[in-house]
């Protein structure tokens, strides 16, 4: 079975929480899509960046009409990208205006539990912390948003989350579209639903089995587009909802390649035709439009729903070269499946949902570890007499690798550094884990309100 197959075969089984929200195609005029900022450092030595994040609340013009109150990083809604680089050493000021306790959770990163920024790690309003860690991974798009306990969702919906871009020699070394705003986008998918007077209102649309919206925004733009020349043009796909899965294709039906997953670069590219992400997953893509002539214009595309406008407002003559054909040396040992040294299962829906029977309590430790220790975990999603639905697995702390989906090889694009996983109803995974910090990290479903219904563990690693 081809890549495309399996992948397109997971998404058609997916079952979700019966009260779905269908997009709408917005009739508002399309608008350039909207970049979020370079952060610029504080200050920066050989060794050592310094930055300061800073949560605010304000307001933001999506629509004509009212503008919406929203939170942001450092603005209004969403927030800059913090660029770090493998080995460098990176200290963080973060600071909470919000009149609410949050927290600063690096989602991706391979860092200490004390600086996770998990439910442990709350900050009050007025608040201060200091984040300091060495970057021990490689090149990734990873993201950051709050997990204070019970308030994520509202927190994440209302406009908390940004990027981290982490760079090494790889990433420097590898010809790929890297001209950020030029052919290197980052894409920010979002749905929230708008009132009469343009407001979220989630207290009033919050579903327990994960809110969504009929609004698509992407970077905080309706009905974006992006103008570029006929060359290869890097997307870097963030599903940044609280519960809505997505579907990528393109208009035109033609393949693109995925050349990264959540924790860096696969080995090769991998052609596709759609490419599924659930709440919390990232992929960068390739989308070749070298031959396409000035004015053309592809669609990426959400089912029927388009995301984002691709036009060509330039032809260049160059040669466009081929896509490297090997980007990393991500080793795979699908061998290793077998009895697994911890299970875990997701079950229930709503305010019921639980993992291996327990809803999350912050002085109970769940499981324990040891760093230095390679571990294969079984992870559960149990089908229940409502159908069951997708729960995207999230584990703190770690990057792991994919080594099985139901007694199967996992498909090409999961074979690479992963934080975030779909389970399937009725589904089994095994993945190899490996800690390499002490310490207290969380593990939980990504759909924001099961998290905040307490759909989550903790480990303790020693």
């Amino acid at each position: 079975m081809s890549n495309n197959e399996t992948n397109s075969m997971m998404g058609n089984d997916q079952m979700e929480s019966s009260n779905i929200m269908d997009i709408i195609n917005n009739s508002q005029v399309e608008s350039k899509l909207k970049l979020p900022q370079l952060l610029e450092s504080d200050q920066e030595t050989s060794t050592d960046i310094f930055y300061t994040i800073k949560t605010q609340s304000g307001t933001t013009a999506f629509k004509d009409g009212s503008l919406t109150e929203t939170y942001g990083y450092n603005g209004s809604y969403l927030g800059p990208i913090i660029r770090i680089r493998k080995g460098q050493n990176v200290h963080l000021t973060t600071i909470n205006k919000l009149k609410e306790n949050t927290s600063f959770h690096w989602h991706g990163l391979k860092i200490p539990s004390n600086v996770d920024g998990g439910p442990h790690s709350p900050i009050k309003p007025n608040g201060t912390a200091t984040v300091d860690f060495a970057v021990m991974q490689e090149a990734a798009t990873l993201w950051f948003h709050p997990h204070p306990e019970g308030r994520t969702g509202e927190q994440v919906y209302n406009g908390l989350a940004g990027l981290i871009y982490v760079e090494d020699e790889n990433s420097d070394s590898l010809d790929l579209p890297k001209d950020y705003g030029i052919n290197d986008f980052p894409i920010i998918v979002q749905d929230r639903f708008f009132d009469e007077d343009n407001q979220f209102n989630y207290q009033d649309i919050q579903n327990m089995d994960g809110t969504q919206g009929d609004t698509l925004l992407v970077n905080g733009t309706i009905n974006p587009y992006i103008e570029v020349k006929n060359e290869k043009i890097r997307l870097r796909l963030v599903n940044g909802s609280n519960a809505r899965n997505y579907q990528f294709n393109l208009s035109s039906k033609e393949s693109f390649y995925q050349i990264a997953s959540d924790g860096g670069f696969l080995n090769k590219p991998v052609q596709m035709d759609t490419l599924q992400l659930v709440p919390g997953e990232r992929a960068e893509i390739v989308v070749d439009v070298s031959d396409y002539k000035k004015g053309d214009n592809v669609k990426l595309m959400n089912g029927n729903a388009e995301v984002l406008s691709i036009k060509v407002v330039e032809e260049i003559n160059s040669e466009v070269g081929s896509l490297p054909k090997n980007l990393n040396s991500f080793s795979n040992d699908f061998d290793k499946v077998s009895v697994p040294d911890k299970k875990i299962t997701f079950s229930g829906m709503g305010n019921m949902v639980a993992i291996n029977g327990k809803q999350f309590d912050m002085d109970r430790m769940d499981l324990q570890a040891k760093t230095g220790t390679t571990e294969i975990w079984e992870i559960n999603n149990l089908n229940d007499m409502m159908g069951g639905m997708i729960h995207p697995f999230h584990l703190h702390g770690v990057q792991f690798k994919v080594l099985d989906r139901n007694g199967k090889i996992p498909p090409a694009n999961e074979q690479g550094w992963k934080d975030t996983i779909a389970l399937y109803p009725g589904e089994k995974v095994q993945i190899e884990v490996e800690f390499s910090k002490k310490g207290i990290f969380m593990y939980h479903c990504h759909i924001l309100e099961h998290e905040d219904n307490g759909m989550m563990g903790q480990i303790i690693v020693e």
